[in-house]
């Protein structure tokens, strides 16, 4: 994920950064400019079409198709980005139970091996989910003094909140814990099953190819007929300003296929990566 300072309005303006739409647009932005221009030639000097031509009219369906497109765009944006607040809020639910499991059990535990044991094996949770949710391949050793023989063809997160919760079923057998304390890091533990479960479901669940591909045509075909109108209007400037547009509708639809799945690599996508090693952290500090 980026980090900014939003008051910095110079630094956006002038800087390309590696999320900027403009480095993925830009070869189609020169095939709309060249359309654009090669439109202007024939209907200005090959055609020599009049000023009053029918085909001038052609504006009124931009002005009646304009609104439309621009709900389509706010819904969409507003969709993927409530898909990736959510995934952002379900990782800092993970935080959350990770501390209130860590500072419970630092109380409870007093054997130091079992201790040890949770301090490795909570922030292993959020480590595994992370490359569970990435598609990366898992290490079968994520900490030091800890093994974890991860099964790679069976669900790998479930693997290591089942070893949670046989730890801490041993627990309450050697007496090691009370059945009240039992119930009482229940919640987490089943909370990071729910977590992850929820993260899948974003992640597995993108929006439907019929919405995405029409919203795509529609800006295509929408952005192909502007020339036609404007160059009465316009002459060889129509190049500029369609290709201003198409870029404008072009990137509202390409960030918000970049956010709609936030746990990937891309630069607008969750650092949950980097939440993880804070998880690490912040449990270490606790246990």
């Amino acid at each position: 994920m980026t980090s900014y300072n939003p008051k910095e309005w110079f630094s956006f303006i002038f800087q390309v950064s590696k999320a900027d739409t403009i480095r993925k647009l830009f070869p189609m932005m020169i095939f709309i400019g060249i359309y654009s221009g090669a439109i202007g030639y024939l209907e200005i000097v090959y055609w020599d079409l009049p000023k009053d031509s029918y085909v001038k009219n052609i504006s009124v369906m931009h002005s009646m198709l304009g609104f439309v497109i621009s709900l389509l765009l706010a819904y969409r944006t507003n969709t993927a980005y409530d898909r990736w607040w959510e995934g952002r809020r379900l990782w800092g639910g993970l935080v959350n139970s990770s501390r209130n499991l860590a500072i419970k059990l630092s109380v409870i535990l007093k054997d130091e091996s079992d201790r040890t044991y949770f301090r490795k094996i909570i922030p292993g949770y959020a480590s595994i989910l992370q490359k569970h949710l990435t598609d990366s391949d898992t290490a079968k050793q994520l900490f030091d003094d800890v093994d974890l023989e991860i099964d790679h063809h069976k669900h790998r997160p479930n693997q290591v909140a089942k070893m949670l919760f046989h730890k801490v079923n041993d627990l309450y057998v050697s007496k090691k814990i009370t059945g009240d304390q039992l119930i009482i890091i229940n919640a987490e533990l089943q909370s990071f099953t729910d977590i992850c479960g929820a993260c899948e479901r974003i992640k597995n669940t993108p929006i439907p190819y019929s919405y995405s591909a029409f919203i795509k045509k529609f800006i295509f075909i929408y952005v192909l007929t502007l020339p036609f109108a404007y160059v009465f209007i316009l002459g060889y400037f129509v190049i500029p300003v369609v290709v201003f547009i198409f870029y404008v509708l072009a990137s509202l639809e390409l960030i918000a296929e970049e956010i709609e799945d936030p746990f990937g690599t891309d630069d607008n996508d969750l650092p949950t990566k980097k939440i993880a090693e804070n998880i690490k952290k912040h449990i270490e500090e606790l246990i």
